[in-house]
């Protein structure tokens, strides 16, 4: 949710270099690309690489400029990140002029209105930085000899690649709504989650009542065999399907959300099939006797052998929820614990799994969510601290490397009941699956150099 959320919430229309440009659209180009960076520079941050100050680097942090949402934004932008990173040698030219410009921003009149707000919102921060572009940037005659610097330079490029710079601006929408959906998204995904919990514990129940009747058609067909008139039943008289099918927990489920697998034939015959091809079915049947847990751990076995790693399954599970596939091995998991649970026991009615372990764990998703979203600027300047040192590549941070580790560093610092090796095992276990074969041993590296650093900056107290 989180990956999505931060991949959809920037909405900023980042212009691309136009096919076959002439000199006026080249011009424009560079100093479209040259205004934007130059803004994010007013604002305190650095565009031209870790190595080099900002020219108004020395006058101090601006506060209001700093943290206006919409230059925060752009620096979030990956395209914007991939020119920093790359380095863009003509904003350089407008070095001499930036202090200059600084200063005439914060002793406009404009500026003077911004500051006095007393809740500033995307619209506000928005309609700032266009009328600075506007009525400073756009007739600036120092600005403008800056960019006279670049050999291309024309009058139309220049006022074109100005009025670019603040379409881009104005392309950028405000997030709230899509914060909200992404949330109730997050909600959504969890129910559904649980969902597919309560699915997978009733495929042996269908599995079950086909093999039932298979055995009840054979031994009405015209010539039964003696095999046919005295089938081995112990498959279907296994006690698990009963079980789950009987717990208070399954039937409150079902009445609130009815559901089966009995339209899906292709995909209960195929599992079936190959579980009666098994070595697990043949072992399970050969023996002498059985008891409740054996039939138990015949299911954990079919379950953790055959249903899981089905491709049938992940594709019906696909058709039937977007979520489905992403949650099929923890909720996998949760199954094979269930099953183990209820074999080492001889209650009844047996107890399934609750949503929740408590009420702590009912926040944990929606508290982790909300506080990488709230401070992601500053757990992204952790990570940009290292990124940009000479031991890391900043090309090499995948977008969903990012996400990855900004929500680890989240539950780092907000969860303390959860220890510091449990957080770096998941999340690396986490890029493994999700982001490329080398994500989980930079992310691991990355990661251990932000938590020495935030320890060292005393942030961080668990061990």
């Amino acid at each position: 949710m989180l990956y999505s959320y931060l991949l959809t919430r920037s909405e900023f229309k980042i212009e691309t270099m136009p096919e076959s440009p002439t000199r006026d659209k080249r011009f424009a180009y560079a100093m479209y690309l040259d205004t934007l960076l130059f803004i994010m520079q007013l604002s305190g941050f650095r565009v031209q690489g870790p190595q080099k100050l900002s020219p108004i680097e020395s006058i101090g942090e601006n506060r209001y400029l700093n943290s206006n949402k919409i230059i925060r934004a752009l620096m979030g932008d990956d395209r914007l990140r991939g020119l920093i990173a790359k380095g863009t040698p003509s904003i350089a030219n407008f070095d001499s002029c930036a202090a200059d410009i600084y200063n005439k921003v914060t002793n406009s009149s404009v500026y003077r209105s911004y500051i006095r707000l007393k809740s500033k919102d995307v619209k506000d921060d928005l309609n700032f930085w266009t009328v600075v572009l506007a009525s400073i940037l756009a007739k600036d005659e120092h600005f403008m000899e800056c960019a006279r610097k670049n050999p291309e330079f024309t009058l139309t490029g220049f006022e074109r690649g100005i009025q670019m710079a603040a379409d881009t601006l104005s392309s950028y929408s405000d997030t709230r709504s899509t914060l909200n959906e992404a949330r109730n998204s997050l909600d959504k995904s969890l129910d559904k989650a649980h969902e597919l919990y309560f699915a997978l514990l009733l495929l042996p129940g269908e599995l079950t009542r086909i093999q039932a009747q298979k055995l009840d058609a054979a031994k009405h067909k015209y010539l039964p065999t003696p095999e046919d008139l005295n089938p081995d039943t112990r498959f279907v008289d296994n006690i698990f399907p009963r079980l789950i099918e009987e717990a208070p927990a399954m039937k409150e489920f079902l009445k609130d959300n009815p559901m089966g697998w009995e339209d899906d034939t292709n995909l209960t015959k195929k599992l079936l099939d190959l579980i009666l091809a098994s070595d697990i079915y043949k072992e399970y049947m050969s023996k002498p006797s059985v008891t409740r847990a054996d039939d138990c751990d015949f299911w954990r076995s079919v379950f953790k052998s055959i249903i899981l790693p089905s491709d049938e399954l992940a594709e019906v599970l696909e058709t039937k929820s977007v979520f489905w596939n992403d949650d099929l091995d923890i909720m996998g998991t949760f199954v094979l614990k269930t099953i183990k649970r209820i074999a080492s026991s001889t209650k009844e009615p047996v107890e399934l799994l609750p949503k929740y372990k408590d009420e702590e764990d009912a926040r944990f998703g929606a508290e982790l969510f909300m506080d990488a979203v709230k401070n992601i600027d500053e757990y992204r300047s952790y990570i940009d601290r290292f990124i940009n040192s000479s031991q890391w590549d900043p090309e090499r941070l995948a977008f969903m490397d990012g996400v990855i580790m900004i929500t680890a560093i989240a539950e780092l610092l907000n969860f303390p009941a959860i220890p510091i090796a449990v957080t770096l095992n998941e999340y690396i276990e986490i890029a493994n699956y999700y982001s490329t074969p080398r994500s989980g041993q930079f992310i691991n590296g990355i990661l251990y150099s932000v938590i020495n650093y935030l320890r060292q900056e005393g942030k961080l107290h668990k061990q």
